[in-house]
């Protein structure tokens, strides 16, 4: 990796941290993102020429406090009480801590700002943009990408996520027990989506983006630390490490997509898949039974096969019946679909499919079609499964999937134009 490469991704990591601090002693999130994005500015300028400091967030936090006091020192006198609490509380301080004392910012509150940014005063798609915004340090631009719109549209729904936050009266502070529960519910789902966004990508070159489930999982582990009994952050966590181990396997040299039953399982994360595994042995022994926790039994299901042909499609069917029922929802069932084809031929799984055209949340996604698609070539329809795989191609923006979507129906062309080897 090179110098400008691993600095980027210090910087990335650190961002969160900062605003986190900042938050936690002034308060005001645009005000505080400003800050932090001329500290970051000043770093990427200065740390090339002068190497990065013993503490870089000390002295990020320290550049971004003096930069939040100079802007606020600048306003007019309705903001001048915010001014005075700004200056008592973060002084300009020398960027080297003295012997013994902690280094200003080096308590990490990237964990609080997520559970901010989770507010229930958000919409879901409105904490997950924010999320990926303020703490996963992701420029606008790239939110707007992976909500696949454009960034004019994107920049207002973050600023009024800000908005409706300060509006609603929250403070910095982690949830209290009586909050703890529903916020909770809201970061594991953001945490999820953020993760599924970097495994594959919704658009772009790119099938993978790895800054999006390295920083799913650092969050991940953060969460798990404080709540290490908590059966479904556990499963979480276990869920996105057996998913990512899989991750070199997934493309070719040149991009193209590999699916799971065709991937070398040599190139899978060992290390990864053993601390999964032991997650979701040790949640599911002590812990009420939670989406999360089948989603990462059935993950572990997968990567416990040393060959495609092994895999144990019976139990993975009875996961997903279960999930279907404790947590349904589209995916599920076009999960559930494939499983239901593998243990009970592929017309069953296209009946269970039929039962999502009318769901106006995956009615027109592509990967239904995908699905539809390898369902009927499973059972010798290759006419419609072609058409389908191209409808599913159409459908994606994800470079990638659209290259692997059209060679299978390529595929399709010359198996339907070939002599049956039975009989030719």
């Amino acid at each position: 990796m090179s110098t400008t490469e691993h600095l980027g991704d210090l910087l990335r990591e650190l961002a969160p941290q900062v605003l986190g601090a900042l938050l936690h002693r002034h308060g005001g999130f645009e005000e505080c993102e400003d800050a932090v994005q001329e500290a970051l500015l000043a770093a990427a300028t200065q740390w090339p020429a002068e190497g990065v400091p013993d503490h870089p967030r000390s002295w990020l936090v320290t550049v971004a406090s003096r930069r939040l006091i100079d802007h606020v020192r600048s306003e007019q006198a309705r903001r001048r009480r915010e001014a005075t609490l700004a200056v008592r509380q973060a002084p300009d301080a020398a960027l080297t801590p003295a012997p013994g004392e902690e280094p200003p910012g080096d308590h990490d509150d990237t964990l609080t700002l997520l559970f901010l940014c989770c507010h229930p005063a958000l919409t879901p798609a409105s904490q997950v943009a924010l999320t990926l915004r303020a703490v996963a340090g992701l420029t606008t631009a790239e939110v707007a990408r992976a909500f696949l719109m454009p960034e004019a549209t994107m920049a207002p729904r973050i600023s009024r996520a800000k908005q409706r936050i300060k509006a609603a009266g929250a403070s910095f502070q982690r949830p209290g027990p009586r909050e703890w529960a529903g916020r909770l519910d809201a970061v594991l789902h953001v945490l999820y989506l953020i993760f599924n966004e970097g495994y594959t990508a919704s658009s772009g070159p790119d099938l993978h983006r790895g800054e999006l489930t390295t920083e799913a999982i650092r969050l991940t582990r953060m969460v798990h630390r404080s709540l290490p009994d908590d059966g479904e952050v556990a499963a979480l966590l276990s869920l996105m490490l057996l998913t990512d181990a899989r991750c070199a396997a997934r493309t070719g040299p040149d991009g193209a997509l590999i699916p799971l039953a065709e991937q070398d399982r040599t190139r899978w994360d060992t290390a990864l898949i053993e601390e999964g595994s032991t997650l979701i042995a040790d949640a599911m022994a002590t812990s009420p039974l939670g989406p999360y926790q089948l989603q990462a039994a059935i993950a572990a299901l997968h990567v416990r096969a040393p060959r495609a042909e092994d895999t144990d499609w019976a139990q993975i069917r009875t996961l997903y019946g279960i999930l279907t029922r404790i947590a349904p929802n589209p995916m599920a069932t076009l999960n559930h679909a494939v499983a239901v084809a593998m243990t009970r031929g592929p017309q069953a799984g296209l009946d269970l499919l039929a039962t999502l055209d009318d769901d106006p949340r995956i009615a027109r996604h592509h990967r239904l079609y995908a699905v539809r698609a390898h369902l009927q070539e499973l059972a010798g329809d290759h006419t419609a499964a072609r058409e389908n795989y191209l409808l599913a191609a159409r459908r994606t923006t994800s470079l990638p999937e659209q290259r692997y979507l059209r060679d299978r129906a390529a595929r399709l062309d010359t198996t339907t134009l070939s002599p049956d080897p039975a009989t030719g």
